[in-house]
């Protein structure tokens, strides 16, 4: 077996795992059922490690069924195996190992004829996110990432017999369905335009066309579907609503990986497909996207300091993060993109963990919600020191993967727009800050539950613990599983070979010539230096100041109250006005109802385009 031969392996092995469990896991023990996904999951793992070793040396290609292009025209379907398609599809893996193992103990035994629907749906899952991160064809690409899609639907509405989870799963399914047909309508006027449907080939007949406004339209249609996924301002309204109501093993999926395929995706149709001499401009891609990804920064930061609900808190640090991804990507750098990359590997270990302590407590006591948990968590010190270092890590603290992938991309972003460190360590300092307070109230006690808050609230009260057992102890996979996420966000930050490995991704990812070249079965093309992407003395500082203010920002807002000087209370005061005058109106747009979310999505297509119009 050559290299090659692994591509389609990483997708082939979920998909029979599934249609096994589905087969026949209505017939199976809990413990049978177990065993198959979890040695599914690992099997994708051992294939992706050996396809990540065996990629060292240049990009892995793999024409399925033997159709390799003639005379410069292409009708197969390719797999390309770059570094970091290969490292997207192994932190997908990683997680979906992680979710099954915290899984095994976490849902009741369900009835006899859904019993093998959520691990199947599982490596359907897996299946989806790492065919699109090794695809090389643009229709492809769509398949896989509906597929995605369309799992993530069913499983954010498993309880199906809750209203709650049902309304979410059909929000989420309705505006992401309608983003996957502009996209599809983006991939058939490529098609028409240049008669192929690969990456590669795509860009490869657009280097004789200059940027028109069907090219910019097809580019704003495609990308649609890739900004939904990946929650963009305004594209972004039906993630916290999803993740309020799906089971906690699938917000770890969605948070931990899902959204930042959307930005991958982004990173890839550019590079490739537009990026061309004649194709859209580095400077107005960059311009428009560091512009929407700043936007998703900050709204996500500000949404997420003022939930008490602690899923949806999660979800909007999550929107908060994604738009500093968005912001590396868009910088267009081999250090910006490396930063991003070790940004999104630390942030997947530490998010999911998050969600996973954030499960224990929605199954011993039944509810999420900050106030009405303040202080009955203190009998799970362990959790609570899980959550803690969580919070720490969101805000950047070294030497967490965050804190060095925030570092870097700072760094790289310092060198054009010296304002962006800025927001970074804003964000970064208000996301952490949050689950910090949080901490604070739950695990600890600390000051005192306001039932108060101003403007609509998702309390996550009345919620349903999702393991009935009657003795209520906390299996240990639910804690061992955050902690090993932990320490594995931890090691991003800490193992030099770690960073390098990224780093180096990070230089072929922008090596576009190469690519194109590869998938063409032509020479390997140059390789782009690899970036610095280790600590510096600037970074560090960055991540200690972010880290301070997340801990000055929870102490604030948990004990400022009570602070007897007159700068106190007045600080207060401006606080609560503040929230009336402009957090508000910003609650107030995330409505909850569906036909304001399609019409958010139809105008940020049509602000995006307008831009980019603007730019060619």
């Amino acid at each position: 077996m050559t290299t090659a031969d692994l591509l389609p392996l990483a997708v082939a092995v979920p998909l029979l795992g599934a249609v096994l469990l589905a087969a026949a896991g209505n017939r199976l023990p809990r413990l049978a059922r177990d065993v198959i996904v979890t040695v599914a999951a690992a099997a994708v793992l051992a294939d992706l490690v050996a396809l990540w070793h065996g990629s060292a040396h240049g990009r892995v290609v793999n024409w399925l069924g033997g159709y390799r292009p003639r005379h410069g025209v292409s009708v197969g379907i390719v797999l390309v195996g770059d570094r970091t398609g290969v490292a997207v599809a192994l932190l997908a893996a990683l997680l979906v190992l992680a979710v099954v193992c915290y899984s095994w103990r976490y849902f009741a035994e369900p009835p006899a004829r859904h019993a093998g629907t959520f691990p199947a749906l599982i490596l359907l899952f897996e299946a989806g996110m790492c065919g699109f991160a090794l695809t090389g064809d643009l229709f492809d690409a769509f398949v896989f990432f509906e597929l995605m899609g369309t799992v993530a639907y069913a499983l954010t509405g498993y309880h199906i017999e809750d209203p709650r989870p049902l309304q979410g799963a059909l929000t989420f399914g309705v505006v992401n369905s309608l983003a996957a047909y502009a996209t599809l309508l983006g991939i058939g006027l490529l098609y028409a335009r240049t008669g192929e449907l690969g990456f590669a080939s795509i860009g490869a007949a657009l280097e004789g066309h200059r940027a028109d406004a069907l090219l910019v339209t097809a580019f704003v249609l495609v990308l649609t579907g890739l900004l939904v996924k990946a929650a963009v301002v305004p594209f972004h309204f039906w993630l916290p609503d999803a993740h309020s109501v799906a089971p906690t093993p699938v917000c770890m999926l969605l948070s931990g990986v899902m959204v930042e395929l959307g930005v991958y995706g982004v990173a890839r149709v550019y590079t490739v497909v537009f990026a061309g001499p004649h194709g859209i401009p580095h400077g107005a891609f960059r311009d428009t996207f560091v512009g929407f990804g700043v936007l998703t920064a900050l709204t996500g930061a500000v949404m997420c300091w003022q939930q008490r609900h602690l899923k949806r808190m999660l979800a909007f640090s999550t929107i908060a993060h994604v738009g500093l991804f968005l912001t590396g990507v868009a910088l267009l750098t081999p250090q910006g993109l490396a930063g991003t990359a070790l940004y999104v590997a630390g942030h997947a270990g530490a998010k999911a963990a998050l969600f996973g302590v954030t499960g224990v407590l929605l199954d011993r006591y039944g509810s999420v919600d900050e106030d009405t948990l303040h202080g009955r968590a203190r009998e799970l010190p362990l959790a609570g020191v899980l959550f803690t270092l969580g919070g720490l890590a969101l805000a950047g603290l070294p030497p967490f993967g965050l804190g060095l992938g925030k570092a870097v991309a700072e760094h790289a972003a310092a060198a054009d727009l010296r304002w962006l460190p800025a927001v970074f360590v804003a964000v970064s300092a208000a996301t952490g800050g949050a689950v910090l307070r949080a901490a604070l109230h739950v695990f600890a006690g600390a000051g005192t539950a306001d039932h108060h808050r101003p403007g609509p609230q998702a309390t996550g009260d009345a919620e349903e613990p999702e393991i009935r057992e009657a003795s209520r102890r906390v299996p240990a996979p639910m804690l061992v599983v955050p902690a090993v996420l932990l320490a594995g966000s931890l090691a991003v930050g800490v193992l030099p070979a770690v960073a390098h490995a990224l780093a180096g991704a990070a230089a072929s990812f922008t090596d576009r010539a190469g690519y194109l070249s590869a998938a063409a079965d032509g020479p390997a093309g140059r390789t782009n230096p690899v970036p610095q992407a280790g600590w510096t003395t600037e970074g560090v500082l960055l991540g200690c100041l972010s880290a301070l203010l997340a801990v000055a920002c929870a102490a604030g807002s948990v004990w400022g109250a009570k602070v007897p000087w007159p700068a106190g209370r007045r600080a207060a005061l401006t606080v609560r006005t503040a929230s009336r005058r402009v957090i508000l109106p910003l609650r107030r747009l995330h409505s909850g109802h569906l036909g304001d979310y399609v019409s958010w999505l139809a105008g940020g297509i049509a602000v995006l385009l307008l831009v980019l119009l603007a730019q060619v």
